[in-house]
């Protein structure tokens, strides 16, 4: 783009009657080129000068029209500039040597009753938790508790009632803990346990880790060692390495490999029976078998799918799939079908249930899968199954149309953590009467660092019977909200589109805005009506890994 090129679209922007194609131009030029910030930056500060000096002239009797006309014309010209790029101006204007990011708003997508602001960049971003679930078979937890693998552990006592789960701790601790089973995490080097079994294996870097009984405490000299607390007592084993058993009111003593104690409620100390503890490689052998039997339970619930007359479209990341780079669409039954998807820079990336090629890594820069969807729809819902690792950009895409033509969805989610579903009611609109192209339905945030690289099935339901748009996180709702009656649209198009990204560059700019999703998406599916709650909430416990 030239100088005088983007001197031309800046004034466009700012006079209120930029082009949808050439605001894109704009938005990729601001976002990678500092001269042009620094432009449109000048232009910014010129404007603000001009119009506060002509505020303050005396109005004569033979200008006060015109003045009048004047001042109604920059009121609309500015609505317009700063409701379409109000946060570029906000950054710019804080320092014309800070960096910059891609502009914010496309102005299809802020001029909607919630506009989307930038997080604080000034704090860092933090999360709680002293250990990971790094793995679990057959885990049932207690305490209306739901730990998903991935999830972070934090303070507080855990009840796992069955099942088998594995900690990693984050001083590099492992610990294989088996239900019935109650403990606490209560930092990276020490845990409490009321009840169980609990196997710990102990790296260098983490001698002195300690296990908290009522007993007693165990101390870590190196290398692994087990607890089984029960309602008789606490039983220690060395399993390989020291430990030093500290009982309550007792002599702390040194134990080595292949020694054993068991500590009585009573004080008493009594020879430990032989005790059997689940280890890595046996939990790792239940998990592979677990993972397996989903692996299949899912693959039955698709080929139920597929028949679904309601399936516009369905695509799921497999082996073959990455060889071809193509994802075929599973929908069966559609008179019109959708396209297979092209596979555009996304990579293979592990799958829910542990596949090494089961889903697509959009992170590298132009990450996409290309499909053309054909029709008009009533009612929609949207469903993928994705795993984030950062909302790192101001829109982390979805599934998006290729423009954002009259009656053309988008979903996206907002670097705040919320879920953004629109579809467009009209291209022709004007901001200064309050008029907007489109409603923006958001939900609550729902996505923060704690959730990074855990699997979530998300949905969005967009229901024109009952002018509702409803998303969903893992089955469960999040939010419905009433679309008002002049932005509902009974026919929806999709065309062209992208999963994982948005919009093309052009041949003569190739510059783009950076919109792809960091993360990985497993599957995706289209149907065309408004699927239940209770429809939702089967399909997520038959694709849960």
């Amino acid at each position: 783009m030239t100088s005088a090129e983007r001197t031309q679209l800046i004034d466009a922007l700012l006079d209120g009657d930029i082009s949808d194609a050439d605001f894109l131009r704009l938005e990729a030029e601001l976002s990678v080129d500092p001269n042009a910030r620094r432009e449109y930056y000048e232009r910014i500060k010129l404007s603000l000068l001009l119009e506060n000096v002509a505020t303050e002239l005396p109005p004569s009797a033979e200008s006060s029209l015109q003045f009048s006309e004047a001042e109604s014309v920059i009121g609309k010209r500015w609505k317009w500039a700063f409701s379409v790029m109000a946060v570029v101006a906000a950054a710019l204007l804080v320092a014309l040597g800070l960096q910059f990011t891609s502009p914010r708003h496309h102005h299809a997508e802020v001029t909607q009753q919630q506009p989307a602001q930038p997080t604080n960049n000034n704090t860092e971003n933090a999360v709680a938790g002293f250990a990971v679930i790094a793995g679990q078979a057959d885990a049932i937890w207690g305490n209306e508790q739901s730990l998903a693998t991935g999830s972070l552990v934090s303070t507080g006592e855990l009840r796992l009632r069955s099942g088998v789960v594995q900690l990693e701790l984050f001083s590099g601790v492992s610990l294989v803990i088996e239900g019935d089973a109650t403990f606490s995490v209560i930092s990276p080097m020490e845990v409490a346990v009321a009840r169980g079994k609990v196997r710990a294996r102990v790296p260098e870097p983490a001698h002195g880790f300690r296990i908290r009984t009522d007993e007693g405490e165990v101390v870590d000299l190196g290398t692994e060692f087990a607890v089984n607390v029960s309602e008789e007592g606490s039983e220690v084993h060395v399993l390989d390495g020291e430990i030093e058993w500290q009982p309550r009111g007792s002599a702390a003593q040194l134990m080595e490999r292949g020694e054993s104690i068991k500590r009585s409620k009573d004080g008493r100390s009594i020879d430990a029976s032989d005790s059997e503890f689940l280890g890595s490689n046996e939990l790792k052998e239940r998990l592979l078998a677990e993972q397996s039997a989903g692996l299949e339970r899912w693959k039955e619930a698709t080929e139920r799918l597929r028949q679904d007359p309601r399936l516009v479209s369905l695509y799921q990341v497999t082996n073959g799939n990455l060889l071809t780079r193509r994802l075929p669409n599973l929908a069966l039954g559609q008179e019109v079908t959708s396209s297979e998807g092209a596979i555009v820079a996304a990579a293979a990336s592990r799958g829910r249930w542990g596949q090494s090629d089961g889903a697509l890594d959009f992170s590298p820069a132009g990450s996409r899968v290309r499909l053309s969807i054909p029709g008009e729809y009533r009612s929609l819902t949207l469903l993928c199954w994705v795993k984030i690792n950062s909302l790192d950009r101001w829109y982390n895409s979805l599934f998006l149309t290729d423009g954002h033509e009259q009656g053309e969805p988008h979903w996206q989610i907002m670097d705040d953590g919320r879920l953004f579903f629109s579809v467009k009611k009209r291209d022709q609109f004007d901001l200064s009467r309050g008029e907007k192209d489109k409603h923006v339905c958001y939900s609550p945030p729902f996505w923060n660092n704690s959730l990074s690289g855990q699997w979530l099935m998300i949905t969005t339901v967009y229901d024109v019977d009952s002018g509702t748009v409803r998303h969903f996180l893992n089955g469960e709702m999040l939010s419905e909200e009433v679309i008002p009656d002049e932005y509902v649209v009974e026919t929806v198009r999709i065309g062209n589109a992208s999963l994982g990204n948005w919009g093309l560059p052009e041949r003569d700019e190739p510059r783009f805005a950076v919109r792809n999703l960091n993360g990985s998406i497993a599957e995706f599916a289209l149907f065309s009506a408004a699927l239940s709650a209770d429809e939702i909430r089967t399909m997520y416990r038959a694709g849960k890994p």
